[in-house]
């Protein structure tokens, strides 16, 4: 059964010029693009879309980074959508990261990893409508 997923391409992805190389790893690791935009998120969005994690230490630090610049917003569709773009994607520290993901090839540290991805079914569509609508969702 093929379900979605959500990601975002970070402003340190954006500005290091790698968009267009991590869009053509997931576009090859055989994931359909649904909803695709490029935005920049003010303070205030960022911190809604960051809300879960209000309570910890790095917040107000992660709110700055995801204004800071441009990012790509995208819904993903395959199969196990969201198990298989966390392997995509590899752990959260880069050094950790399996060779060949994502976040190996292209973060820089933990904070500035290039990508997001959903952790579960229900957060792949909460964050998904948080971006797009359903007209954008093809």
């Amino acid at each position: 059964m093929k379900n979605r997923t959500f990601t975002m391409i970070k402003p340190d992805a954006m500005k290091n010029g790698h968009a267009g190389a991590i869009l053509d790893k997931i576009i090859k690791a055989g994931f359909r693009i649904v909803a695709l935009k490029q935005l920049q998120l003010s303070k205030e969005k960022a911190g809604t879309f960051y809300e879960v994690h209000k309570e910890r230490p790095f917040y107000g630090e992660l709110v700055d980074f995801m204004s800071s610049g441009l990012i790509i917003a995208a819904i993903l569709e395959k199969e196990n959508a969201v198990a298989e773009f966390r392997t995509l994607i590899g752990a959260t520290d880069p050094s950790k990261a399996d060779e060949g993901t994502i976040r190996k090839l292209f973060a820089t540290s933990m904070g500035e990893n290039a990508v997001h991805g959903s952790d579960s079914d229900e957060n792949a569509q909460i964050e998904g409508s948080f971006f797009f609508s359903g007209l954008e969702q093809y």
